[in-house]
C-alpha cells in the first residue's frame, strides 16, 4: 500500500435490490467521502463514483456509477476506499491520520520502547492505539489523549507516551 493514498471507507454489500450499496465512511465529516472525487479499491485497480442517496444505519446508500443489479452491489462487500492525500484537507498541528500513527514506535516518557502501533480504534468516545509489545504477539490498549500520548513526532516516527497505571504490563513500562 502506497503512503500517497488514504482509506476513507469500505462498502458493505447491497443495499435493496436496485444496485445501491452500503457505504460505511471513515472520514471526521463522514459526508465527506463523496466529495474527495473518484475513490479506488486498494490495488487500485477499480475506480469508484459516489453518489450519497441517504443515511442509513452505520453508513450511507450509495449509488455507484457502474453498478445496477444488487450482485454487482453484494460483488463490492469488503472493498476498501482509497483517496489520494493530495485531496484531503491539511491537518492541524495536534490531528493525525491514523494510517500515519500505524508502524510509529512508542517510548515512555524515559525512552523505554513499549512497542509499535499496530493500529487505531475509535469506539465512540475517543481513539485508542493498540500497541504490539516487542518480541510478542501481546497488545496493549493506549488512550490517545493529550495526557497519555503527549508528543507525536512523525517525522522521526516515534510517539512518547506516560501511559496510566496497568496499560502495559509491569516488566514493559518503567
Amino acid at each position: 500500500m502506497s503512503d500517497d493514498r488514504i482509506c476513507v471507507g469500505s462498502i458493505g454489500g447491497a443495499y435493496g435490490v436496485q444496485g445501491e450499496v452500503r457505504i460505511k465512511s471513515f472520514c471526521a465529516e463522514p459526508t465527506a467521502i463523496a466529495d474527495y472525487g473518484p475513490l479506488s479499491s486498494e490495488d487500485g485497480k477499480h475506480v469508484f463514483s459516489l453518489t450519497l442517496l441517504r443515511p442509513i444505519k452505520n453508513g450511507f446508500s450509495v449509488r455507484i456509477d457502474s453498478v445496477s443489479t444488487k450482485e454487482q452491489a453484494d460483488a463490492l462487500k469488503g472493498v476498501r476506499l482509497y483517496v489520494s492525500r493530495d485531496a484531503l484537507p491539511a491537518l492541524p498541528d495536534d490531528e493525525f491520520y491514523h494510517t500515519d500513527l500505524v508502524g510509529l514506535t512508542v517510548l515512555d516518557t524515559g525512552g523505554t520502547e513499549l512497542g509499535k502501533v499496530h493500529a487505531v480504534h475509535n469506539h465512540g468516545a475517543s481513539d485508542v492505539l493498540e500497541i504490539k509489545l516487542p518480541g510478542s504477539s501481546t497488545t496493549a490498549l493506549l488512550p490517545f489523549t493529550l495526557d497519555a500520548v503527549p508528543t507525536v513526532d512523525l517525522t522521526s516516527g516515534r510517539i512518547i507516551a506516560d501511559p496510566p497505571e496497568g496499560v502495559f504490563p509491569d516488566d514493559t513500562a518503567s
